[in-house]
């Protein structure tokens, strides 16, 4: 990503915002397509929710990137979160898979929701992106989600 630092140009970190951040994996290599390195990204999003930092309200995980949709919390900056989220699953995913490097692109893409409206229509796009994806026809069948409108 050449334009990488034009990523962060206006970021803001507002806490008890909501924010969907987009992070892409390194090449995009299509790295979350196995069951057990998937389960070790869902979970971490739920480790930063447990450690009170986010309130998750949807994700994706696609085969080479992550949609994430949260309110942050008091605890840590957005950068700390997505830092924090990325380093972790990197040591948890090389160390499963004995390998070593980069599992994400330094950067990621964030959206700072202005409304309510807008928090419900990104949660919308976050859920059918495996569906524009023509990953599945019905996002019941694909395993790497979760909303909490839709449970």
């Amino acid at each position: 990503m050449y334009t990488s630092h034009l990523l962060r140009k206006g970021r803001v970190s507002q806490p008890l915002h909501f924010y969907v951040i987009t992070a892409v994996t390194n090449q995009r290599q299509p790295i979350f397509t196995q069951i057990d390195i998937a389960k070790k990204v869902i979970t971490e999003l739920y480790v930063l929710e447990n450690e009170k930092a986010v309130n998750t309200i949807s994700y994706v995980l696609m085969p080479d990137h992550l949609h994430w949709q949260f309110q942050l919390l008091n605890k840590y900056t957005l950068a700390e979160v997505v830092k924090r989220l990325k380093g972790r699953t990197t040591q948890l995913i090389n160390k499963a898979e004995q390998r070593k490097g980069s599992v994400w692109q330094a950067d990621y893409y964030d959206h700072q929701i202005k409304n309510e409206s807008d928090l419900i229509k990104q949660a919308r796009y976050i859920v059918a992106n495996p569906l524009r994806a023509g990953l599945v026809k019905n996002i019941a069948n694909y395993p790497f989600w979760n909303c909490i409108y839709l449970t």
